[in-house]
């Protein structure tokens, strides 16, 4: 029973960790559209070379698009369009960041096997 728990918290040690890798490598990503502007490929290797961590990939690739902000984050709109609240749609990059893992425990828990992570920027 003593080895089993050691090795969940290890699992559950292992997953926080990685999740937090993920999680910077798309905010590294998003820093580096908001320092250099859209360039798809720039921003994919801002994510795959933020972390030591091999294996975080940009997936989905990053995304430009117009938007207009609301409380639940943003909304897509026609570029140029008028928001709610009379501001100008904004061009956004949404950034995203994934890692595979595999778990130390058995198949059968239910334990996630793909941490993914996401960040959005507006460009200036």
């Amino acid at each position: 029973m003593l080895v089993l728990l050691l090795v969940a918290t290890e699992e559950l040690g292992f997953a926080v960790r990685q999740q937090m890798q993920v999680q910077d490598a798309a905010a590294a990503g998003a820093l580096y559209a908001t320092e250099y502007g859209w360039d798809q490929a720039g921003i994919a290797s801002a994510v795959t070379t933020a972390k030591s961590s091999s294996g975080i990939a940009a997936t989905p690739t990053p995304v430009l698009f117009c938007g207009c902000p609301s409380v639940t984050g943003v909304s897509t709109a026609t570029c140029g369009a008028t928001c709610a609240d009379g501001s100008t749609a904004r061009q956004y990059v949404q950034v995203s960041a994934s890692l595979t893992r595999t778990t130390l425990l058995p198949s059968q828990l239910p334990l996630p096997t793909t941490l993914t992570a996401t960040a959005t920027t507006r460009l200036p």
